[in-house]
């Protein structure tokens, strides 16, 4: 019994100390808590610095077992009071954010918390009453025999240490995550702001990365705030270009912006849908986007975001009327305000848009709407392929090489697609070079063009192997150039 008390006044002391600790870490996060739960705003200081203070004593006194009956009930008093103000906070329908551990951790009051605070406040019940004499090992008598055996003692004590470590392990673990998402928006800030020069991150996407131009959007389906669930085809259905926001109820920059949301809305509502697509609770999003008209959708966790794209918040994609891909990820409140602008500079007769926005890399300079250029050259089997062969359908005009160790691993894949593509999937045109020979191991259906130097590769936007660009039936590019097996495949509207 005295082991289990020790171990109850350990696990207490940790928990207390944790937060003491966090809160003086975040003295101004600690003071817009106590704010959110109804203190008075000339109070809320002194009571944000007393709080950690009493916390930390708290945790002191139940170390030693002469003052730990009294910390116990510190504790349950303490405990009680953040009960209650969680209590009074959601009777009235808000969800502050309770800054229990300060910066090591925090999130809004829910029942979640109210539990783990009762789980704690049991435990110091626990020790008051076991009595003020009996509040079990006393870890600073090291001469103490317990069953005549001190070494026992120490292997008790060790266990307790080793639980006490673990706790705080896994509170800066939780300090290092929040510090990595925090480097990561000061690289997209660099990123943003670096005015065309090269800033190399390892394992950091551009904020831009995200579907190439003239894809079709990936189809989803998302519960909206009042739970129903809408598909992307819904939305279609609406006929109207749609502007995408990856937003978060979290994240401060969309808040921030929100501001201007409300005025893009007035200016652009008529023309365009606005669509939120969040994470987290219905309640806290509705709070967070409710005053700004339009559709919020709620991911799990980033699935969707992910399939865009649109790894940073805020981010804002123009999706056409017909599910394509409008432009580029705009990640950051200034990249934003930009493609805005593009897109308010467009023809309001215009019901397709492709804005190159964040156009600096040349190898993807985008040809969209152009021609493509007129040749005539003969395939690997014989027949002759033109300009003239792209009308009927959608081709998808890919760009490859025997040397390269990406299209290779694309082969069999392809010779599944063309088994199994439907009626309206793209036809398939391949640019390669090399030998003819070495060309029909390939076992492609469609056609491959040898193309010797790549000249005419070059017309149509090549840039390296694999790439690839979508040509309609009119033979007008519709696409930008796509680099890479993944974005490849995001122009034939599938995901490998």
């Amino acid at each position: 019994m005295e082991i289990f008390l020790l171990i109850i006044r350990l696990s207490l002391a940790a928990i207390f100390f944790l937060a003491g600790i966090g809160k003086f870490l975040d003295l101004k996060g600690s003071e817009k808590a106590v704010k959110d739960f109804g203190v008075p705003e000339m109070l809320s200081k002194p009571v944000s610095i007393a709080l950690p203070v009493l916390e930390i004593s708290i945790a002191l006194s139940l170390l030693f077992i002469e003052t730990s009956w009294f910390g116990a009930i510190g504790a349950i008093l303490l405990l009680f009071v953040f009960i209650g103000g969680m209590l009074y906070q959601l009777k009235l329908g808000n969800t502050p954010d309770c800054h229990c551990f300060g910066q090591i951790h925090s999130e809004p009051i829910s029942i979640k918390s109210l539990i783990r605070n009762g789980i704690f406040a049991f435990l110091g019940i626990f020790l008051v009453f076991s009595g003020q004499t009996n509040q079990g090992l006393n870890i600073f008598n090291t001469g103490f025999d317990y069953f005549g055996k001190t070494d026992f003692m120490q292997i008790i004590i060790g266990l307790a240490i080793v639980v006490l470590l673990a706790a705080i392990v896994y509170f800066l673990k939780q300090i290092s995550h929040q510090q990595v998402q925090i480097l990561r928006r000061i690289e997209v800030l660099e990123i943003i702001s670096s005015e065309g020069k090269s800033v190399e991150r390892e394992n950091v996407g551009h904020p831009q990365d995200g579907l190439p131009v003239g894809a079709p959007a990936p189809d989803f389906v998302l519960p909206d705030v009042n739970g129903n669930n809408v598909a992307f085809e819904h939305l279609l259905a609406r006929a109207k270009p749609f502007l995408f926001f990856f937003v978060s109820p979290n994240c401060n920059p969309c808040n921030a912006l929100l501001p201007e949301i409300q005025a893009w809305q007035k200016d652009l509502g008529e023309k365009f849908e606005f669509v939120f697509i969040s994470s987290g609770k219905a309640k806290e999003n509705t709070e967070k986007f409710g005053e700004v008209a339009g559709k919020i959708l709620l991911q799990k966790e980033r699935e969707i975001s992910e399939v865009f794209g649109a790894i940073w918040t805020p981010t804002v994609l123009l999706v056409n009327s017909d599910g394509t891909i409008g432009s580029r990820n705009a990640a950051g409140d200034k990249a934003i305000r930009e493609l805005i602008e593009m897109i308010k500079t467009e023809s309001a007769d215009k019901d397709l848009f492709y804005i190159a926005n964040g156009e600096s890399d040349e190898r993807r300079k985008s040809k969209i709407g152009e021609k493509i250029p007129q040749f005539n050259i003969e395939d690997i089997k014989g027949s002759m392929i033109g300009a003239g062969d792209f009308q009927g359908g959608k081709t998808l005009v890919a760009f490859w090489s025997l040397g390269c160790p990406h299209c290779k691993n694309m082969i069999e894949d392809l010779r599944e697609w063309e088994k199994i593509k439907a009626q309206g999937d793209p036809n398939l045109i391949l640019f390669s070079d090399g030998e003819p020979e070495a060309h029909k191991t390939l076992e492609l259906n469609a056609p491959v063009i040898l193309d010797k130097d790549y000249k005419i590769s070059e017309e149509f936007g090549m840039s390296g192997t694999p790439s690839a660009v979508l040509v309609n039936e009119n033979g007008e590019f519709i696409s930008e150039t796509a680099i890479g097996a993944q974005q490849i495949w995001a122009l034939l509207g599938k995901k490998k």
